[in-house]
């Protein structure tokens, strides 16, 4: 497949319905008010922008608080990647050469980029070996980061990076792979190791049940978000079924 998009452009990559996006994911030098990532980690200011989240939520479950902001972090982070890579552009994604901005309520607003990255050549469905980039060099530290800041283990940090990926591979995915049963991103979920030898931490995160005559999606791992006051149920994606209904 040639480059529909000449030189790498992320604005070109999303396009269309994936425009958004570029608002999560754009070039450092065009994201006003960011930190680098190895900053926000090392200095306090993570620690102030969960405060900052919580500050309305009266003394809720911290881990709980922890959780729910990782779910804004990895959308804005894994959504984009993987929208990127359907159209072969592979983004540069190693944290310690990325940035972040915050909004007022502590939440991540958009993540900052060394670079466009670079055409990748290849299958543009082969889900196991693309996200092997995003877990080694940014994933597992910020799965690393979340144990030991806030006590959140991480098979639930992988489980709440699992729900990003698994939507917008599946949402991109082409003909009938989009269908829900024949679930495009299935082998994340089943293989046992990822291309490069390393275990696959997404394993098991995720799984499809039949209900009737639809076909659910259900995480392994309940993301605590029942924990926090005015925040709404996931539906029949929770882990919990006393919470599905909620």
């Amino acid at each position: 497949m040639k480059n529909a998009f000449g030189p790498s452009s992320l604005k070109a990559v999303f396009a269309g319905e994936h425009a958004w996006c570029g608002e999560k994911m754009m070039l450092s030098e065009e994201l006003e008010g960011a930190t680098t990532l190895t900053e926000f980690f090392s200095s306090g200011a993570f620690t102030k922008a969960l405060d900052a989240y919580a500050a309305d939520k009266d003394g809720a479950d911290r881990r709980a608080i922890a959780s729910m902001w990782s779910l804004y972090y990895f959308s804005a982070l894994t959504i984009p990647y993987i929208v990127a890579r359907r159209f072969h552009q592979e983004l540069p994604v190693d944290m310690a050469a990325m940035s972040i901005a915050l909004g007022e309520d502590g939440l991540p607003r958009a993540f900052g980029l060394p670079g466009e990255g670079s055409w990748h050549e290849g299958s543009d469905d082969d889900l196991l070996s693309f996200v092997a980039p995003l877990v080694r060099d940014h994933l597992t530290v910020i799965v690393q980061h979340l144990k030991a800041h806030c006590g959140i283990a991480p098979r639930l940090a992988w489980n709440n990076a699992a729900v990003y990926i698994d939507y917008a591979f599946n949402a991109t995915a082409r003909g009938e792979a989009s269908d829900a049963s024949k679930w495009a991103s299935k082998a994340l979920f089943e293989e046992q190791f990822l291309p490069d030898g390393t275990l696959n931490p997404f394993r098991n995160c995720l799984r499809h049940e039949a209900h009737g005559e639809q076909t659910i999606c259900r995480r392994k791992v309940c993301c605590l978000r029942y924990r926090l006051p005015g925040i709404p149920s996931c539906g029949e994606l929770c882990a919990l079924p006393e919470q599905r209904k909620q």
